[in-house]
């Protein structure tokens, strides 16, 4: 019993080591909380576009991990410019596009396919990015950095710190194998090659840092 309780302290430990101000316990708590919120939202507008239920996220689950790492990423970005509404909007704006932009770029050179399509939208580039887009994401960053990112933080504070470490767990493991699955489903589909992907990915990281 001592053995496990020494373990556990370690494992626990581990979650409080701090990164970029906060800890990984509130960052990852956080990456989860953003990226459900995102397939809860982007699921529930593309239901009402489409008129019928419509799954947002590349598995089954309810996650979209772009949300998750754009709110985690953003906020460890954009917070310096917390009560400056203007310089906030706009960096936000450019930042989350920007975003948008290279994981699309990402996704075209790995699976051939980019999972949105702005072609309807006007004054849109090659599908994947769009004024319209770049408006909402400015008044995101907005919301993230001058509410909601404290909100949550106050939410992930308020449980207990194991039972919180035991549901971030539980919730990528969860994610992990719904990815696993989803993938493999794809790659038995299109005689997709892994490995060949992965030269792919690191060829085109080359290509972006040159």
């Amino acid at each position: 019993m001592e053995h496990l309780v020494l373990f556990e302290n370690r494992i626990m430990s581990v979650w409080e080591l701090g990164l970029f101000g906060s800890d990984i316990y509130h960052l990852i708590a956080a990456f989860i909380i953003y990226s459900i919120m995102g397939w809860v939202v982007e699921s529930i507008y593309m239901s009402f576009c489409n008129r019928r239920l419509t799954n947002r996220g590349f598995a089954k689950g309810p996650f979209c991990p772009i949300y998750g790492f754009g709110g985690v990423v953003g906020y460890l970005i954009l917070s310096p410019l917390k009560g400056r509404f203007v310089p906030l909007y706009f960096a936000g704006a450019f930042l989350a596009t920007t975003f948008e932009f290279l994981v699309a770029i990402a996704m075209e050179r790995i699976f051939g396919e980019v999972w949105w399509d702005y072609h309807d939208k006007p004054l849109n580039y090659k599908g994947i990015i769009c004024l319209e887009s770049t408006i909402a994401w400015g008044f995101y960053a907005v919301f993230i950095i001058q509410v909601l990112n404290a909100r949550i933080y106050e939410f992930i504070d308020r449980l207990d710190r194991r039972l919180g470490v035991f549901c971030c767990s539980l919730v990528i493991v969860a994610v992990a194998i719904d990815y696993y699955l989803q993938l493999k489903s794809i790659a038995e589909e299109r005689d997709f090659s892994f490995s060949e992907q992965k030269e792919k990915f690191i060829g085109f990281c080359k290509s972006f840092l040159r």
